[in-house]
């Protein structure tokens, strides 16, 4: 008859709930949403390429992603055991050192299917795997500087995943310079969206030596940069389109950003109480604005093919 595992020996062994959990699924969108505007951009046909897709899907979402947040978690296990002890790695459900052999094993198995995808995709995939250790991980820890952490994050989420779609649906090979540059320029506008993030734990942050941008400029000063970082960018986008002669495109690009400032206006009135809401808000008419950019770079490659 077999016996029952004891409770030592399930001790050893982290709950399959518990791994799901501390690979934060939720935060699997940005990155596949950015993957999937480079899918778009790059001009290919979905249908004939699905499997690509697909594929690539995972490594943006499942593989990439999950790999930062998995890290992140690990690295701030002492934090977390203080203040959120539920959290799968503080709680002991994902017991010894399971935390950090789950990042190991994230990250050989991302590098494993972007090898196979292409150099370009293999190529972004380590500069994003770099990145999400760096921001976690000492000595760098670059979530310890907003600045720093929330660059590492807006590229890493925004454009690396954009250009790995491209990349991606076009074999792995370099994708076009227009693809590049909207790639860069939402990577860019992401840091914005980073910092509103920051507002809702200012006092925690100041007690943890965390130099948020809200500790750093204070409130109003940190709020008045996430605007002008969101908005700066995709008026720079405007003007790309024009030039690439996409007027429709851009009309619907400045209207969308014309909607941000709009909510910027009542979000710097009471930025702590209204940071949220712009993330709510404001980055769903800013992540719109991406799939526009995407469209018209596809239109503008069809033609010059």
């Amino acid at each position: 008859m077999i016996e029952p595992a004891t409770p030592a020996a399930s001790a050893n062994r982290p709950e399959p709930s518990a791994i799901l959990e501390v690979l934060h699924p939720i935060t699997w969108f940005p990155p596949m949403w950015a993957f999937a505007c480079g899918v778009v951009s790059s001009g290919a046909s979905i249908v004939e390429h699905w499997l690509l897709l697909l594929a690539g899907v995972i490594l943006a979402g499942p593989l990439l992603c999950a790999t930062s947040q998995v890290v992140n978690d690990w690295y701030d296990r002492e934090v977390d055991a203080i203040n959120e002890p539920n959290r799968p790695i503080p709680s002991g459900r994902i017991p010894g050192d399971w935390g950090y052999k789950l990042s190991i094993i994230w990250t050989l198995m991302s590098l494993l299917l972007a090898l196979v995808l292409g150099p370009w995709v293999f190529g972004a995939t380590v500069v994003g795997l770099a990145l999400a250790w760096a921001y976690s991980a000492p000595p760098l820890r670059l979530k310890q500087n907003g600045w720093f952490g929330n660059a590492a994050v807006g590229f890493s989420y925004e454009s690396l995943a954009w250009i790995t779609g491209a990349a991606v649906m076009i074999g792995g090979a370099m994708p076009d310079w227009r693809i590049l540059a909207l790639a860069f320029l939402y990577g860019l506008g992401a840091h914005g969206i980073m910092t509103l993030n920051d507002f809702k734990a200012i006092e925690g942050d100041k007690q943890m030596g965390v130099r948020s941008l809200p500790v750093q400029l204070g409130v109003r000063g940190a709020a008045w940069v996430a605007c002008l970082v969101m908005i700066i960018p995709q008026l720079v986008v405007v003007g790309l389109l024009f030039s690439w002669m996409q007027p429709v495109h851009a009309a619907a690009v400045a209207a969308l950003v014309m909607v941000q400032i709009t909510l910027m206006t009542r979000f710097l009135e009471d930025p702590v109480a209204r940071a949220t809401w712009l993330s709510a808000l404001g980055v769903t008419v800013y992540v719109s604005g991406m799939m526009v950019s995407a469209f018209a770079a596809r239109a503008v490659i069809a033609t010059a093919s």
